[in-house]
């Protein structure tokens, strides 16, 4: 016999009536769900998460406590178009990570699947990650950085706009990357 899953949305979340999460989806205490987003099945957000307008995040996701995905990019040249944040499945989005949408009409900030984004990084606008990347406390990616799979950045380190990060590629904790 196959498992009933249940959406769980906390007494004190809000999630607009327009937000689709598919079944098996947990909203924790105080997190915030915007109009146009999807959440796929069984991902968990955590205590005051906050998901905005424009974000598609896969299955089996697990987003912990103040996290917040898809907020307007940090970018002079925004001008409010519509852009969104895509994130695939089985990720791990730790403690106030903060994930950009795009800069540009139709555009995406992406996260591939099997992703460790740790406490504290931040994804700049346009970002691409790719699978199995891990991003270690506190690292910033300024926008249209590109990391690629499987690729390590050790904590604390900073990644300057327009940057790849090749395949298997490990950045040292307390690093900056300038170029590619």
């Amino acid at each position: 016999m196959s498992e009933v899953r249940v959406t769980d949305i906390h007494p004190t979340a809000v999630v607009h009536p327009q937000a689709h999460l598919d079944p098996g989806v947990r909203v924790g205490p105080y997190a915030v769900v915007g109009a146009d987003v999807v959440i796929g099945a069984g991902t968990v957000l955590g205590p005051h998460v906050v998901i905005e307008d424009g974000t598609r995040i896969g299955r089996d996701n697990e987003i912990a406590t103040g996290a917040v995905i898809g907020a307007v990019p940090q970018d002079r040249n925004f001008r409010g178009e519509r852009s969104f944040v895509r994130i695939g499945d089985r990720n791990r989005i730790r403690e106030y990570a903060n994930i950009s949408r795009a800069t540009g009409e139709g555009l995406a900030t992406v996260v591939g699947s099997d992703c460790y984004l740790m406490a504290y990084v931040h994804l700049g606008h346009n970002c691409q990650i790719g699978d199995r990347v891990v991003i270690v406390n506190t690292t910033q990616l300024a926008g249209w950085v590109r990391v690629d799979d499987d690729a390590y950045v050790g904590g604390m380190s900073g990644i300057h706009q327009f940057c790849r990060v090749g395949r298997l590629a490990m950045v040292g904790g307390y690093s900056v990357v300038r170029q590619d």
